[in-house]
């Protein structure tokens, strides 16, 4: 069973930056692409950022895009999404999650095991 555990979320004020960790338990987050996605309150889970096991393809949404950036330390096994030039757009609910396979994706259905989530929260 793999699980995954957020934390670096908090309360910022615009502009300003956080950096989240995603921990992986288990053998099984080698060898898979891991993601970021959001929840804000009243809307769908969306995707955020995504990297493949090796960190050579990396995809971002739009909104974060040259904002966010997102890494990972496989001997860790962990994934790190840094947010800077926080906007209070931003706030929601961030949850981490190992794909099906070694690529990136961008589609929830392509992940299957997912973290409890973290709080992020932007102050205008």
């Amino acid at each position: 069973q793999v699980q995954l555990v957020e934390s670096g979320g908090g309360l910022v004020q615009a502009g300003g930056s956080l950096r989240l960790s995603c921990a992986a338990s288990g053998r099984l987050f080698s060898g898979h692409g891991m993601g970021w996605f959001r929840q804000a309150p009243g809307k769908e889970r969306e995707f955020v950022s995504a990297i493949s096991w090796s960190g050579s393809t990396i995809y971002y949404a739009d909104s974060v895009k040259g904002r966010f950036t997102i890494s990972r330390d496989n001997a860790k096994n962990t994934v790190y999404l840094q947010l800077n030039n926080l906007k209070p757009e931003d706030t929601a609910v961030y949850y981490c999650a190992r794909g099906r396979s070694t690529f990136a994706r961008v589609s929830l259905r392509e992940y299957e095991y997912w973290g409890q989530g973290t709080q992020v929260t932007v102050s205008s």
